[in-house]
């Protein structure tokens, strides 16, 4: 039997997650009541506690393995476990697909060894693969003896691509038909199921060896005359993908071409599997939601509960660097301390150019980061984006340089004051237009995430070098 769940909006789905809170705070308080009973209220029914996670468990089986996973996301530990325990066991599997990879593994702690058999043997080999990395290897192995010889091949297939790879997320739950046959048939063939697989657009045409010779759409398949042969109709154009290829890369095709499905293939030619675009939304999610991170020095996705310990060990290397540039900048202050006793203006003007600077930077570096994750920008292109780039941040520093320039002469009634303002402001942008599009190259040529401490390593070079610039100009022109 299919089970259809309802699928919620965003409001509805944020209603969902306020009445599970309102149960858990609910219980805490029913068994507060039971175990410590206050002479002045009336006693509490003992089996409270019971009917109200009753309450709990059905509004959990109402909801999609998707919303269930949101809102184990959204609870503290404590909460989240309890929840977690209320789950129909049936569903386990579907619903640490759906959980990050961080609430995925503090779910998986706290399983038992059978638990964790039952809910990956409700999964199917392609999902199997998705899940086994953060699975036990006994608990895999026993799953594995239960699979038939086509599932095993199928699970070891998967297992054996990294998990960045296009071999690692193909389904092998496909449709499968040859050219000689006619419409008809085909038709009749399909009649045979009690259901298509999940986002089946187009049927895969292979011949006796098992190469893809085609694609039949569906809706091809419909309109078309059912005595044509298949090879009459079927479309020999199409879009395929080899398993060792980046899944980033194929995400970005099924974007730019709107694929629903999409064939793999090895090296001869065989059909071997199929992407489908749900697989490739997460990829595309998850690729954004790195970028994200790493732009903030983070190393990976973090619980937002997660203990102590793990918050500060996924954070502590970027901030160490972050505080090494911040004493460079220090003593770049340090080495004018003169200067700024002579002039108490400038330690108020400065930071408005370092802070100007690094808000430029930002912009230029989360351009150029884009550009490279989505194919746009090539590496020998540095030169002529880096020139566009000058000339942008030489019109911004001429314009708003112009603009705190004479703030400060008005302020402090001095026009030369205001003149440094405006060359240190040009100059730093300039800074951080060089160092916007320098970074993000650098880090691509040497083979690393462009994104990774780039927002941490622009702010150090805007606000070191807007320093230096501005009180430089300043002692020489000045003073």
């Amino acid at each position: 039997m299919t089970v259809a769940f309802k699928q919620q909006s965003a409001d509805r789905l944020q209603e969902s997650l306020a009445l599970v809170q309102r149960l858990l705070e609910r219980q805490r308080q029913l068994e507060d009541l039971v175990s410590r009973p206050e002479a002045s209220e009336p006693p509490t029914d003992p089996l409270a506690p019971h009917y109200n996670l009753e309450a709990l468990r059905l509004k959990l089986e109402q909801l999609h393995p998707a919303d269930v996973a949101h809102i184990l996301e959204a609870l503290p530990l404590e909460d989240r476990l309890l929840v977690w325990d209320q789950v129909d066991g049936a569903r386990d599997g579907a619903i640490l697909l759906e959980v990050s990879d961080a609430v995925r593994e503090s779910l998986i702690e706290v399983m038992e060894h059978g638990e964790l058999v039952n809910a990956a043997e409700q999964l199917d080999a392609d999902e199997l693969a998705e899940l086994a990395p953060d699975m036990p290897r006994q608990v895999v192995y026993e799953v594995m003896g239960g699979l038939d010889e086509e599932e095993r091949a199928q699970l070891q297939s998967a297992l054996s691509y990294d998990e960045d790879k296009v071999g690692a997320l193909m389904d092998f739950d496909l449709v499968k038909i040859r050219a000689d046959v006619s419409c008809e048939v085909v038709l009749r063939y399909l009649r045979r199921f009690d259901e298509l697989p999940a986002h089946t657009d187009k049927i895969f045409v292979i011949d006796d060896l098992g190469l893809l010779k085609g694609v039949l759409s569906i809706r091809k398949l419909l309109v078309s005359d059912p005595d044509a042969l298949v090879a009459e109709v079927m479309a020999t154009e199409l879009v395929s993908f080899s398993p060792d290829e980046d899944a980033a890369d194929a995400a970005l095709a099924f974007e730019r071409y709107d694929l629903i499905t999409a064939p793999v293939v090895d090296e001869a030619g065989k059909l071997i599997g199929r992407l489908t675009v749900d697989e490739m939304v997460d990829v595309i999610r998850e690729e954004s939601d790195s970028e994200v991170l790493n732009l903030a020095g983070l190393k990976e996705e973090e619980d937002l509960f997660a203990p102590v310990i793990d918050s500060v060990k996924n954070r502590w290397a970027w901030l160490a660097i972050n505080l090494c540039t911040a004493f460079v900048a220090s003593r770049v202050i340090g080495v004018f301390e003169h200067s700024i006793s002579q002039l108490v203006a400038l330690a108020a003007l400065m930071p408005i150019v370092a802070g100007i600077g690094g808000n430029s930077g930002n912009q230029t570096i989360t351009m150029i980061v884009r550009a490279l994750a989505m194919g746009q920008m090539q590496l020998s292109q540095a030169w002529r984006l880096w020139r566009k780039e000058l000339r942008v941040s030489m019109i911004n520093g001429v314009l708003w340089g112009g603009v705190i320039g004479s703030v400060a002469w008005l302020l402090y009634g001095s026009f030369s004051l205001g003149l440094v303002m405006l060359g240190a402001m040009l100059l730093n942008l300039m800074l951080a237009a060089t160092m916007g599009v320098l970074i993000p190259c650098l880090m691509q040529r040497s083979g690393r995430d462009p994104a990774l401490g780039s927002s941490v390593l622009i702010t150090a070079c805007t606000d070191s070098g807007g320093f230096f610039i501005f009180l430089g100009l300043a002692t020489l022109f000045l003073l």
